[in-house]
């Protein structure tokens, strides 16, 4: 695996994501009495799923530039196809 400039923490960022979506997730089922939020906090959910998603992926490419695994247009280029990829599936 490369990168390491930041200790690979950015993972955490997509654990906290996933664990927020799961949360959204549960609240499609009418028999999970786990969770019971508004619509109109499940919105901000979203948003926070989305957000932290966001930074997870820019991270992950600032994380492989700056270690020097890519060079600043790899880094362009990714970044773009990633973000790209995760807004066609997003939320």
């Amino acid at each position: 695996m490369s990168g390491g400039h930041f200790d690979y923490q950015q993972y955490k960022l997509r654990e906290i994501a996933e664990s927020i979506f799961g949360i959204i997730e549960a609240q499609k089922h009418p028999t999970n009495d786990r969770y019971f939020y508004s619509k109109k906090t499940l919105k901000e959910f979203k948003k926070a799923y989305r957000l932290l998603r966001l930074a997870e992926i820019y991270a992950d490419r600032i994380d492989w530039l700056v270690c020097g695994d890519d060079g600043e247009d790899t880094f362009q280029e990714l970044l773009k196809e990633e973000l790209d990829k995760f807004n066609q599936k997003t939320l």
